[in-house]
């Protein structure tokens, strides 16, 4: 039998393997001493989009989005995409 992946359980998956990644990285971040193992683990990418606003005139909304990406995060969604192969 072939199971289903609905495009909303990848996704799903795939944010948390990041938050997860991204987690440990953190975590590994206070424990290690400073150096370039330390650095690795938690120097961070974080593009940034400016806010986007709408203007209506009974009401205004405003929209952004702030990412940040370290390598435990790329690490923690290649695993969590590894893991969805198998369920």
């Amino acid at each position: 039998m072939r199971s289903r992946k609905t495009f909303g359980k990848v996704l799903l998956v795939i944010l948390l393997g990041a938050l997860f990644g991204t987690l440990l990285g953190e975590l590994l971040g206070l424990v290690l001493p400073d150096g370039v193992v330390k650095e690795f683990f938690i120097r961070s990418w974080a593009p940034e989009f400016g806010p986007a606003t709408l203007n209506l005139v009974i009401f205004s909304l405003t929209f952004g989005l702030s990412l940040k990406v370290n390598i435990s995060g790329v690490i923690g969604i290649l695993i969590a995409i590894y893991v969805l192969r198998w369920y």
